[in-house]
């Protein structure tokens, strides 16, 4: 079992800037997302020319979001372990591992979006839409998780 005395670190915060600086990203690369994927979906409805920028630029910004929500994965788990020795102290776990499935789903949805898969761009759309739920509750609990840390 690990303890914080494994890892032979003074302190966590370190830790915990970099998943509030993750955080802060993965947020605003979700508004970029939103703001992109909006372009796009309005673009598609008015049967309007798409500017050939806007996919690459949404693409490269959802890879980008997910490596993010799994670099804070990967710090919460550590972290946690490396405080507490086991996992579980908080619904914040939860909340995480809601996000990490959602960005997964939208992110391996995004890529199935064909005209012979019309059923992905749905769960793409919607999946997002849930996520931003999710985001909201992995937020609030997380502020709930720093205020144990906090001296």
């Amino acid at each position: 079992m690990l303890f914080a005395t494994d890892f032979n670190l003074p302190s966590f915060l370190w830790l915990w800037k970099i998943a509030a600086w993750s955080m802060g990203f993965a947020i605003a690369g979700y508004l970029l997302l939103f703001l992109s994927g909006s372009t796009i979906l309005y673009s598609r409805l008015m049967r309007s020319r798409l500017p050939v920028w806007l996919r690459p630029l949404h693409m490269i910004t959802g890879g980008i979001t997910v490596l993010l929500v799994l670099l804070l994965l990967f710090i919460g788990l550590i972290g946690t372990i490396g405080h507490y020795g086991n996992l579980g102290h908080s619904i914040h776990l939860i909340a995480g591992l809601l996000v990490v499935f959602l960005m997964l789903l939208s992110g391996w949805s995004a890529l199935q979006i064909s005209p012979s898969k019309p059923w992905a761009r749905v769960l793409h759309l919607r999946t997002n839409i849930v996520l931003f739920a999710g985001f909201v509750f992995v937020s609030i609990t997380g502020w709930q998780v720093v205020q144990k840390y906090l001296p």
